[in-house]
């Protein structure tokens, strides 16, 4: 195996996949990535046994060849080469491991066979779709703050990605996540191939992993769907990941029906308004308490070692007056994903879910679970 690849090409792949690798894991072969280079094109494979990323991208490839090599310490050599540097990569078959040359600075790295490298081969896949990456980027962006990070609940660890019925609007593609606290969905118009897959539940890691990938302005984005594996083509991207094998709760119990009391506010008044008061608000228990009045809201903290804070804000509230507390950070951090100028609180009591809308979006909905202050 012998190619020469300019700098920047190869740190741009080595960007994408390496973010898969594990800095310490128990198996060796992990955190290598593999390297296959025939006909002009270079490809890179990375692994957690998890989740896999592959990219190809051009180089010169002198002699045809695959291996495998430190991930990190890879990238962290061609991170530190000059911009605009060709750098060869040659294999030594006889001492298993490969050299890096460029300009006047020489490395040698050692290798593994890459026989030994797990294949994540995705299979068929009984569903195959193509969308915008901006859709699906805000698909993610709306809904993955309120994955639960708590092991026990395994499912919900994830993005609940799945198709639904939505009255007059048909068949739509909807995410869901909830970690008990608080619930985040979105829905959008149901993609060409996307009917009839089925519910899956896409892994907190690959989604983050997804985000990441889609911040480079790609255009469209192909999903390939199973039972058991999705795969995400980006550009020369692919991202391929198992997916969490659970039963999704039924979350449309917790969605309310019945609440009546309905609140407008200024979304950027709320959530300063709501920041400024939560300085004095306890690490614990960031509790806030809402006291609705016709077209005045009083948020107010009291933290017995810390103090006491309150602030008025003008709204649109026409209901019987109600007090309502809410965690601070869930209410800024469902805040920060609507679009429009007007936040939309439709209340029932101080007990019951809250749900919140953006005003311009019909197709976000988010719940959130009240606390006692």
């Amino acid at each position: 195996m012998k190619l020469v690849i300019e700098r920047g090409e190869l740190l741009k792949a080595l960007n994408h996949v390496t973010s898969v690798v594990e800095r310490r894991t128990t198996i060796p072969i992990l955190s290598n990535i593999l390297l296959r280079a025939s006909g002009g094109v270079l490809r890179f494979n990375a692994t957690d046994l998890e989740r896999e990323v592959s990219e190809e991208t051009t180089a010169d490839v002198i002699e045809d060849g695959v291996i495998t090599v430190p991930a990190h310490m890879l990238h962290d050599i061609v991170r530190k080469l000059p911009d605009g540097a060709q750098v060869e990569i040659t294999r030594d078959v006889e001492r298993e491991r490969i050299s890096l040359v460029s300009g006047q600075s020489q490395f040698a790295l050692q290798a593994l066979p890459a026989e030994d490298f797990p294949d994540l081969a995705a299979g068929e896949m009984s569903h195959n779709f193509t969308m915008p990456a901006h859709e699906l980027k805000r698909l993610i962006d709306k809904t993955r703050f309120a994955i639960s990070t708590e092991e026990t609940r395994y499912y919900l660890n994830g993005i609940y990605l799945h198709t639904a019925s939505h009255g007059e609007a048909g068949e739509v593609l909807r995410a869901v996540a909830t970690d008990g606290h608080r619930l985040a969905q979105l829905e959008l118009e149901m993609p060409l191939g996307a009917s009839g897959m089925p519910g899956v539940i896409i892994p907190r890691k690959t989604v983050h992993e997804l985000h990441r990938l889609l911040e480079d302005g790609a255009k469209e984005v192909t999903v390939g769907i199973s039972d058991t594996k999705v795969r995400f083509e980006i550009g020369q991207i692919t991202l391929t990941s198992k997916l969490i094998d659970g039963q999704f709760p039924d979350y449309g119990r917790v969605i309310p029906q019945g609440n009546d009391k309905e609140m407008r506010v200024s979304n950027v008044e709320f959530t300063s308004a709501v920041d400024r008061v939560s300085t004095i608000a306890s690490e614990r228990g960031r509790a806030v308490k809402m006291n609705l009045e016709a077209d005045k809201l009083t948020l107010s903290v009291t933290n017995p070692e810390g103090g006491s804070a309150t602030e008025e804000i003008s709204i649109e509230y026409k209901a019987e007056p109600m007090e309502i507390g809410f965690n601070a950070r869930y209410l800024l951090d469902i805040a920060a994903q609507l679009e429009s100028d007007h936040a939309v609180f439709m209340l029932a009591d101080s007990g019951s879910p809250t749900m919140v809308r953006d005003s311009e979006d019909g197709g976000a909905l988010y719940v959130l679970m009240p606390m006692r202050v």
